[in-house]
């Protein structure tokens, strides 16, 4: 396997938190939900070239920021 550049091991990091927090809300808040919202973000910003750093980082701070409000204990469910 390749090594992995700085941005991909971020993104990579990113994703595996995201799944993380989502696992550790009930289920009943809609947690599964949640995850699936994640996975087909991820998805879709599949196609920006590894070369575009600026949408990467971009991408990589909205996400940090999302996941940092869905982690707080006071959220239950997110809604897109």
């Amino acid at each position: 396997m390749a090594k992995l550049s700085g941005l991909q091991r971020d993104v990579l990091s990113l994703y595996r938190n995201c799944l993380r927090a989502a696992r550790k809300k009930p289920e009943a808040s809609g947690a599964q939900r949640q995850r699936r919202n994640w996975i087909e973000e991820f998805e879709k910003n599949i196609s920006i070239g590894k070369r575009d750093f600026g949408a990467i980082e971009y991408m990589l701070r909205k996400g940090h920021r999302q996941l940092e409000i869905y982690e707080d204990p006071g959220i239950r469910d997110i809604h897109r």
